[in-house]
């Protein structure tokens, strides 16, 4: 059976939160749940003004955070991000695309007034099946044989009971 303790997932390259407020990541099982990210740092809004640079910019701490659960960028199987302007979201899509080299995840892009702080462009959260992107082609394969092998079945079934 699969560990499903609970563990807060961090990593040296993504600052965390104040104490006590939230947890940047937290795994159970295989399943990794990744808060709402933006390019918010230290210095500052990494990216600027730029709709694109945010982006990229928040994607790159996703991407540690699910590496440092043992995972990769195409284990990501749902994402939901929150942008102020709808007119941006080529630019939000474009810089996405980097980061995926599998089918890109069930996604939601929702337009919000704003952000956190003053801004911030875009924040996006995920949830990650870590492991799903190495076992993908033999569980397609697997499924597909056995719907073959059902509906084949069910066929049989169907011509003997026009005979009877």
């Amino acid at each position: 059976m699969a560990d499903e303790t609970r563990r807060r997932i961090s990593s040296p390259n993504v600052p965390e939160p104040p104490p006590g407020t939230f947890s940047r990541a937290i795994q159970v099982g295989n399943q990794l749940f990744v808060a709402g990210m933006t390019a918010n740092s230290p210095t500052g809004v990494d990216g600027g003004d730029s709709m694109y640079d945010q982006t990229r910019a928040v994607f790159t701490k996703i991407a540690h955070l699910v590496e440092a659960a043992g995972g990769t960028m195409n284990d990501i199987v749902k994402m939901t991000g929150f942008i102020t302007d709808i007119k941006r979201r080529e630019d939000y899509l474009r810089a996405r695309r980097d980061y995926f080299t599998a089918d890109p995840p069930a996604s939601t892009l929702v337009e919000v007034t704003a952000l956190a702080a003053p801004g911030l462009l875009i924040e996006v959260e995920v949830l990650a099946i870590i492991g799903s992107s190495r076992t993908r082609t033999a569980g397609v394969s697997r499924a597909r044989k056995s719907a073959r092998a059902g509906a084949s079945g069910r066929g049989r079934a169907r011509r003997r009971g026009r005979r009877q």
